[in-house]
């Protein structure tokens, strides 16, 4: 009778840990609507990573930027960028590694900027070329 009880609870718990990794949330869960329309990532495995990602938002008074950027791919002592425009206006579809990311006819467009450093350290900045 122990032994029922023991893999009943055994059962129980692996039914819990399916279900919590099956159900989490993800970017589609968050508000804004975002869809991801350009993408940057280096080829360079042995030293730091950089990713770059320019991703259009519908709905920018709720949009949870902070969140969306805390989803995103991020390796440890490389760097992730993420470039917000606003929908309906035009954004950059080729990203280039370096401190200027893309054409500078975009940057009047691009209405906030997550930015995760190598040491983890994260920062988001509303209208970063004004």
């Amino acid at each position: 009778m122990k032994k029922l009880g023991i893999a009943l609870l055994a059962l129980a718990l692996i039914g819990w840990m399916l279900k919590d990794t099956f159900t989490q949330s993800g970017i589609e869960d968050l508000k804004g609507g975002f869809k991801e329309v350009a993408s940057y990532r280096n080829d360079n495995n042995t030293g730091p990573i950089q990713r770059i990602y320019a991703v259009i938002v519908k709905d920018t008074t709720h949009a949870q930027l902070q969140a969306y950027g805390d989803l995103m791919p991020h390796t440890k002592y490389g760097n992730t960028k993420i470039y917000y425009f606003l929908e309906g206006k035009k954004a950059p579809s080729n990203l280039s590694p370096g401190d200027i990311n893309f054409d500078s006819q975009f940057n009047e467009n691009c209405f906030a900027l997550y930015e995760k450093s190598a040491m983890g350290n994260v920062g988001l900045v509303k209208w970063p070329f004004k």
